[in-house]
């Protein structure tokens, strides 16, 4: 232990500094270990630019310097200190007293509120009827560095808001005009965000600057969005005010920048603005990229169409606390946790990313205090609990109250999930807690979610197969190299996901493809750019960038269609800081790749930059890698986690000279990314043969694809006219039956498709009974035909008669029509079918009535049921598994692929009334459920 208290201050001092100094390198070693920079680490250098620190390093060190010097730092001391000086000074003044958290105590016990603003059609709306409501009610509990909370109610941030609002419309700004907002955590962003709206402006959020000393630099990479978003205002903290001024001559438009305190009117009366649900809400700026700046438009009918279907998936009420230290900036703490609670009337308990990332257990201990039940975080923020919090520190912690643990916004690693939860389960934090999720900006937030009661669910693949072909095939638990993907859960009620080739086209389950979307939360495309706009939106469905497949209905995330590294829940783009390292002298122009490579121990996403030089000196090596921290720190916000300085010629690119950093990770992390250098011949051969493989697998599977799809309709069209034919002219139903399955079995033999039969029990013996199967595509009634022996007959719907060939070819195998849209005529059909099968005629239904593109059993209509009641006759269930995926809905393109049937034990009924239907109906269901394979999308308290 060190003690800079005594005697001797001069002394004392010195030991200080050399005992500051030797935990800078120590740590600078072990993130750096091939980089020569920490040796030279003197009291002066900057902890990013010259070492290398960025925010969770600093988040190591000050918890190394704490426990050295057996001190408690201010949480201040992660943004303020620039240098080791800093960071003595800081040493000299700080406390010995033991860390703080949060022992407020409950937050006092609510009331469960009214149901939520359901009929709103605007955030406006919602906050209104809040503060109609319950305008006392607590809303807000915001922590700063000390332990009191301070408190906001829906009355009071409604107040605030119109002293916004009427300061803003003081400034002759018309409605639709945009602000910016460039706040921290606290009660002035609050007030911002919803001033903006009720002066009818758009708001725009800006993630503040992240230590005083680089407001300047900050601020210039926000030129971009400023111009794009053509903000006339910036609301911003007192400190960058007068830095901000900077940003004028490089904005036009940019007229006001000013506090909350400047523009807030006491007592203010905006002119009240009426927004309507197609209004901009806001611009969510996908965070990283300043040359091409995006801004997501998401009206508040998006907005309140996915806080809803959210709320709907995981169950939320005003008995929930959520607890959260997420940035308003982004798009999981803005909506997810903030409008989220504000909506559902959830008490929302907060803290800054700057406390957080200090204390990290602060967090926790608030979910202790508050009995939270909801909080969020990007993996990092999992691992940052793991691996930067003591036993010591949580000792009494209890987390049994937390009952959804969100993981999202970056890759989830099922490493952090399984640590998480075992780590944890002993402070009480339940088994299905952590929840991973996925979501992107362009649909709000959330687009795929589990359902409450699931916990995770972690799929392990072959890892040779998935990398070479893409297919997920299921590894043997015994296999130690096998491919783990966490699974993020079903589309939200509303909105769909489909995953497609390279030429567009769905691909069956457990197939990698682009994943692509559609629903009410999409955006209609990004502000003011039209370019990326086109490439956004595909026709009716969005492209997420993300590469995925889908298994039993979950979404799987696999990786990312362009090179963007995601560290910290921040989105950084290669080809900036490729551009700025190639422009450095001694680095060879267009030889610089940039990207993330997973460390394996943590599950983090680090940065990583290798470039070509012709360089040999040490002195002159350390020297650029120290311009290339301080350009990564300038365009990134955040230095390289590691430099990799290698001779000409050894970055892979594609022959027209494009950088493929794809390969090259797989280099580096390899450990081929070395400094040996190869003669040229054999750098362009294996360039060139590495490249070859993958392109000739592309291309043979595209090829077979679709020659399989022209060959499958060649068949069907030659063999639906021969057997058309051959039932219109058999004078028996029996003789066209006998027809229609020697051609199914037929059709399954040519065209290759393997049909497996598990039959669990003997079917009724000389008996009627009523099949009932699940519908997931145009091929389950040839599926049927093929592998049910007996005598049966499908119930079809009326329509069908309409056409002359399905007519004729349906009434000759003896089909029962059924009407769906004539309540009456139904009625009558039903009560025919049910006689027909009190006669001793077995029928098979498809109770769904329909089928759709997306993996899922629907409700399952009656009609089969008080069908089998009223006849006595026992219901078959069948369970029909792979036709999804070898054609879909609003598909015309089959694919090869397996089927499975799994023909269950009969069910009789146990009465002849209504309720005996239903009981019947849902034991059929169940046991379909448990063999298709695909998820339950029958929503809740649904009874008939």
């Amino acid at each position: 232990m060190y003690n800079t208290h005594g005697e001797n201050r001069s002394t004392l001092n010195e030991q200080a500094s050399d005992a500051l100094l030797g935990i800078i390198r120590d740590l600078a070693s072990e993130l750096h270990p091939q980089s020569q920079l920490f040796r030279k680490a003197t009291l002066d250098s900057s902890l990013d630019r010259d070492l290398g620190f960025d925010s969770l390093s600093r988040v190591e060190l000050v918890l190394r310097i704490e426990q050295a010097f057996n001190i408690n730092l201010p949480e201040q001391t992660l943004a303020a200190v620039e240098t080791p000086r800093d960071l003595l000074r800081a040493i000299e003044g700080a406390s010995s007293a033991p860390p703080r958290v949060i022992e407020t105590g409950v937050a006092r016990s609510l009331e469960v509120a009214e149901s939520a603003p359901g009929e709103t059609g605007t955030l406006l709306e919602a906050i209104e009827w809040h503060e109609r409501t319950h305008a006392e009610r607590p809303h807000i509990y915001i922590y700063s560095e000390s332990d009191n909370a301070e408190e906001i109610t829906y009355g009071a941030l409604m107040e605030g808001a119109r002293a916004v609002a009427a300061g803003l419309q003081a400034q002759q700004l018309q409605p639709g005009q945009t602000i910016a907002i460039m706040l921290p955590t606290g009660r002035d962003y609050f007030f911002s965000f919803f001033g903006a709206l009720l002066a009818g402006c758009i708001p725009v959020p800006l993630y503040p600057p992240a230590r005083p000393a680089q407001i300047e630099e900050h601020l210039r990479r926000q030129i971009g969005i400023l111009n794009n978003a053509m903000c006339p205002v910036m609301i911003t903290m007192p400190e960058a005010k007068p830095v901000s001024r900077l940003l004028k001559p490089h904005v036009k438009t940019l007229q006001h920048i000013v506090t909350v305190e400047e523009l807030a009117v006491p007592q203010g009366k905006p002119v009240t603005w009426n927004a309507r649900p197609r209004d901009i809400a806001f611009l969510q700026y996908t965070s990283g990229s300043t040359g091409n700046p995006k801004g997501v438009i998401l009206t508040h009918a998006n907005l309140l169409a996915n806080i809803r279907a959210m709320g709907e998936r995981v169950q939320v009420d005003s008995s929930d606390v959520f607890v959260s230290w997420l940035p308003l900036y982004h798009d999981m703490g803005l909506i997810g946790a903030w409008l989220g609670s504000l909506y559902f009337a959830i008490p929302l308990i907060i803290m800054s990313p700057l406390t957080f990332l200090a204390r990290p257990q602060r967090w926790l201990w608030a979910i202790h205090h508050h009995r939270g039940t909801l909080a969020a975080s990007p993996n990092f923020g999992y691992e940052l609990c793991l691996h930067k919090i003591n036993d010591a520190d949580i000792e009494g912690l209890d987390l049994s109250s937390w009952r959804l643990a969100f993981n999202g916004a970056e890759p989830v690693s099922p490493e952090t999930i399984t640590q998480f939860s075992n780590r944890f389960a002993k402070y009480g934090l339940p088994p299905k807690a952590v929840t991973p999720v996925y979501g992107l900006a362009e649909c709000s937030v959330g687009l795929a979610l589990p359902s409450v009661d699931r916990g995770p669910l972690i799929d392990a693949v072959k890892r040779e197969l998935f990398m070479n072909t893409g297919r997920a095939v299921p590894a043997t638990v015994d296999d130690s190299n096998a491919l783990r993907f966490v699974a993020c859960g079903l589309p939200l009620a509303g909105h769909q996901i489909r995953i497609v080739d390279a030429d567009g086209r769905e691909v069956p389950e457990r197939q990698q493809g682009r994943l692509e979307f559609r629903g009410p939360s999409a955006t209609s495309g990004y502000y003011r750019n039209s370019d990326a706009t086109q490439q956004l939106i595909h026709g009716e469905w969005l492209d997420s960038g993300n590469l995925a497949y889908v298994a039993g209905g979950d979404v799987y995330l696999t990786g990312r269609i362009k090179d963007v590294i995601i560290r910290a829940g921040r989105n950084l783009y290669p080809h900036e800081l490729e551009e700025a390292v190639g422009s450095t002298d001694g680095i060879r122009k267009g030889c610089v790749a940039v990207f993330g490579s997973t460390d394996q121990k943590t599950g983090m996403e680090r940065l990583i930059v290798v470039a070509e030089t012709r360089e040999t000196d040490s002195e002159r090596l350390n020297e650029l890698c120290r311009r290339i921290n301080s350009l990564a720190v300038d365009l990134a916000g955040t230095p390289a986690d590691d430099i990799a300085l290698i001779p000409p010629n050894t970055i892979p690119k594609t022959s027209s000279g494009k950088l493929r950093r794809s390969t090259a990770r797989a280099r580096y992390e390899s450990g081929m990314m070395t400094g040996q250098k190869k003669a040229v011949w054999w750098q362009v051969t294996r360039l060139a043969l590495t490249g070859l493989l993958p392109q000739l697998r592309r291309i043979r599977h595209s090829l077979f694809n679709d020659l399989y799809a022209a060959y499958v309709w060649v068949i069907f069209c030659l063999m639906a006219v021969l057997v058309w034919i051959t039932v219109a002219c058999l004078p028996r139903t029996a003789w066209c039956w006998a027809a229609v399955r020697k051609a199914a079995k037929l059709f399954q033999l040519l065209t290759g498709t393997r049909i497996s039969v598990k039959q669990l029990a003997p079917l009724p013996a000389g008996g009627s009974y009523v099949a009932v199967a699940n519908h997931a595509s145009y091929i389950d009634g040839v599926v049927l035909a093929a592998v049910l022996r007996e005598d049966f007959s499908f119930v079809a719907k009326r329509e069908l008669l309409d056409r002359f060939v399905t007519r004729v070819f349906l009434k000759r195998i003896d089909v029962e029509f059924v009407e769906r849209m004539d309540t009456r005529r139904g009625v009558t059909d039903a009560k025919r079918i049910a006689l027909a099968a009190g006669e001793g005629r077995s029928l098979v239904f498809f109770p769904e009535g329909t089928f759709t593109r997306m993996p899922g059993l629907l409700p399952f209509h009656m009609g089969a049921f008080v069908a089998a009641v009223e006849a006595g006759i026992p219901v078959v269930p069948i369970a029909i598994r792979g036709t999804r995926s070898i054609l879909r809905a609003d598909s015309w393109f089959p694919r090869r692929g397996t089927i499975s049937v799994t023909i269950g034990a009969p069910i009789a009924p146990d009465g002849s009334d209504w309720a005996a239907a239903i009981r019947l109906r849902d034991a059929a269901r169940a046991e379909i459920l448990k063999h298709c394979g695909e998820p339950d999308l029958t929503p809740r308290d649904v009874t008939v």
